[in-house]
């Protein structure tokens, strides 16, 4: 017993209502006489067959059971509202160029666009409102769910509208009452098509006395919803045929109710009578609600799961995993991840090749869609090569979309080369199959066309650089590029035998950035001011707090466009380091010196203590320090003092920090040039450790030579002396 008997019962006491007033309307027939002579019996036999057609729909369609999925789940459970646009938003771009410029500008990652003529509607309420339905929509886009939950919503409206008026309470409510029934187009794999017997044959199968003349009699009056779901999994020998059935049943039957899916790269505007919709990607609201449904057992609630694994997706390092996400089947394969550990793998080349995967055979050969002779030949390794090339150099030239003809040529032009590929297969065709079966190049205008994902292209452009052995030339090119950070972050992922020579590279490059003898000067200050500290933290970690605090002193600092000391956040920085805190003294104190300058003096004073508390800099006397800043309290000038007078005690301030710890003022007021270079070396270092992350296998002698090289000159630039032989007490510097 599952619970749901009684809720079964009542549906299919409705729905044998419903089929007793079909019987009824009927003018004679061998079904109204067998009505009228055994009375009764003949409607126990309408409530069986009924409650045997619920239970049938429910085993057949309402169970979800995808990507290996050790047990199904109910489709009621993880059902989330799906959303279309009413019109398909690439129509809004004319040319390649404006779906270029329309992506750049909106700085998202995501592909589809929001052009501000494409309202999202419910889907539900676009079936109501719609007799002939067609749903548009890439692989995994949720086409098929959304007609099996359509059709259920119809059993339940069967109940509701024949017992009460509750439905007027519920907004997301099928309002017709109809008797779904669900065709998977894919099995009309013979000549000879007949959706009539299709359909008679769901109700023989479930009892329904005399099926056939049942059929065609809920088909005159309009009492059936009819749910044909993968138009492109017909197979193509038999394509035409099936839309010319098609179109013919629905003139023949047309008060009846429609809804057909297929992939937009499959379609081909044939069905003149219905409107097509597109399905929208899942926005942050979906994806939230598919998480909490997902998630939804109430051991998932207590720890909550579902809202711990929405805001790990929320965090910028899994911003190409959250673009997956708005694809239902990959999000579906997220929450498969992260259920298994809680959290999402930190080698992303794992997580995105599985992806891949997924798109390439595992999702095909669920839907047995993959019946052409393409796959004969093409194997899945050779056309992720393929596709490799083609993501590669694109993204190579900046390009995110591309032309049919370029992306023909492409092909022809891979195939011509490889002694190895299959010499028959046309270049347009196997553009076709992807792009149909696959969805993995997806036409986003008309002869526009584009991955379906950023992050599968960014994958498989570095799977190219690792089978060419161009590493070498993309961080000499590309080490400090945004634009190519993804493809850095998946490289060490995807080299199996290790990542050493890489980081290497990668640290010898971002050492080049440091040619400046200010800035050398500057790295060997932080060396011997924190060489002799006995903290617990790493002498990296130690370095890279000194220079945060000289930066932290320039007289031209800006905290909010300083890049090397945001990076420097994601380097090396000692874990209890407040970095927010700091900066917000920084900033404060940089706007205090303009307006209020004893709160600018009690800000240094925090800040000293501030730092004294790390213990990283033990020749610093920073007791004498924040005495000379508490006795600067009697020397404030006042709101209307000179400006020299302001000036001056400005620059007392910055004469006991100086003198402090002993700086060169050089070191700290950088040149625009300096700043640069230094927030180029930061930026890269940052890079390193992310992507020393994202290994497979990194030696421990070679990561502690990288680690403890950061921020140190070679040994044989010869040091200066430093300005200051002494720190005098700063005292002294203070003028009455």
């Amino acid at each position: 017993m599952t619970g749901l008997e009684p809720i079964v019962a009542a549906f299919a006491g409705s729905m044998a209502s419903v089929a007793a007033e079909i019987v009824a309307e009927s003018s004679g027939g061998l079904l109204e006489r067998l009505r009228r002579s055994v009375g009764a019996e003949f409607q126990q036999r309408l409530f069986d067959a009924s409650h045997r057609y619920i239970q049938h729909y429910k085993k057949r369609h309402c169970q979800l059971k995808v990507l290996g999925m050790h047990e199904p789940i109910s489709l009621e459970t993880v059902y989330t509202t799906a959303k279309f646009l009413s019109d398909q938003e690439i129509l809004n771009f004319e040319s390649i160029e404006s779906l270029e410029q329309a992506y750049r500008s909106s700085r998202l990652r995501g592909y589809q666009l929001d052009s501000g003529q494409c309202q999202r509607q419910p889907g539900l309420k676009i079936a109501n409102d719609t007799q002939y339905l067609m749903v548009l929509g890439g692989p995994g886009a949720g086409k098929s769910t959304f007609l099996r939950k359509t059709g259920l919503e119809a059993l339940k409206s069967c109940h509701y509208m024949k017992t009460s008026y509750e439905h007027l309470k519920f907004p997301d409510f099928y309002k017709h009452l109809c008797i779904p029934v669900f065709i998977e187009l894919k099995r009309l794999d013979t000549v000879e098509i007949d959706l009539e017997a299709f359909i008679a044959t769901e109700f023989a199968t479930c009892g329904f006395p005399d099926a056939q003349r049942f059929t065609r009699r809920a088909l005159d009056q309009g009492r059936l919803l009819i749910l044909l779901d993968g138009l492109d999994e017909v197979p193509s020998d038999n394509l035409n045929e099936a839309i010319s059935t098609i179109q013919d049943f629905v003139d023949r039957y047309d008060k009846n109710r429609f809804i057909v899916s297929c992939r937009t790269a499959a379609y081909r505007s044939g069905f003149k009578r219905f409107r097509d919709v597109a399905m929208s990607d899942f926005d942050n609201e979906q994806i939230r609600q598919f998480l909490a449904n997902w998630f939804g057992s109430e051991h998932d609630k207590a720890q909550k799961t579902a809202k711990n694994c929405w805001t790990l997706l929320q965090k910028p390092e899994n911003s190409a995993a959250k673009e997956l996400a708005h694809t239902p089947l990959l999000l579906t394969f997220l929450c498969l991840v992260y259920n298994r550990a809680q959290t999402f793998p930190d080698n992303r080349s794992l997580l995105y090749g599985k992806a891949l995967r997924i798109l390439l055979e595992e999702w095909a050969s669920e839907k047995r869609i993959l019946r052409t002779e393409i796959y004969e030949g093409l194997s899945t390794e050779l056309e992720e090569v393929l596709l490799s090339e083609i993501a590669y150099q694109n993204f190579k030239v900046n390009q995110l979309f591309f032309s049919r003809r370029a992306l023909v040529e492409s092909v022809k032009g891979f195939l011509a080369s490889n002694l190895n590929a299959p010499k028959h297969l046309d270049g347009e065709a196997v553009v076709d199959a992807i792009e149909v079966q696959q969805g993995i190049l997806v036409e986003r205008a008309e002869n526009a066309y584009s991955f379906s994902h950023l992050t599968l292209q960014e994958y498989l452009a570095a799977q190219y650089v690792l089978d060419h052995g161009l590493w070498e030339e993309l961080i000499q090119q590309h080490l400090l590029d945004n634009r190519w950070r993804e493809v850095f972050l998946l490289i060490p992922g995807l080299m199996r035998w290790g990542a050493d020579n890489f980081l290497s590279a990668m640290e010898c490059q971002a050492n080049g950035y440091l040619q400046s003898p200010i800035l050398q000067s500057l790295l060997r200050w932080a060396d011997d001011i924190t060489a002799s500290a006995a903290s617990h933290y790493r002498p990296a970690e130690k370095r890279c707090a000194a220079i945060f605090l000289a930066r932290s002193l320039s007289a031209s600092l800006n905290p909010d466009q300083e890049g090397a000391l945001d990076h420097a956040r994601g380097l090396v920085l000692p874990p209890d380091f407040d970095l927010a805190r700091v900066r917000d003294l920084d900033l404060a104190h940089v706007r205090a010196l303009g307006q209020d300058l004893d709160h600018a003096r009690a800000l240094d004073r925090d800040r000293a203590y501030q730092y004294a508390s790390l213990r990283i800099f033990e020749t610093v006397d920073f007791p004498n320090l924040i005495q000379g800043l508490e006795a600067l309290k009697e020397c404030v000038p006042g709101a209307n003092a000179a400006r020299a007078e302001r000036q001056a005690f400005t620059q007392h301030l910055n004469q006991l920090w100086m003198q402090a710890l002993a700086l060169n003022p050089a070191w700290v007021n950088l040149s625009a040039a300096d700043v640069q270079a230094l927030t180029n070396y930061f930026h890269a270092h940052e890079l390193i450790a992310r992507c020393k992350e994202a290994a497979v296998r990194v030696s421990p002698t070679v990561w502690a030579k990288i680690e403890a090289a950061i921020l140190t000159v070679p040994p044989k630039t010869q040091r200066p002396e430093p300005v200051y032989a002494s720190v005098r007490p700063v005292l002294n510097l203070i003028t009455p």
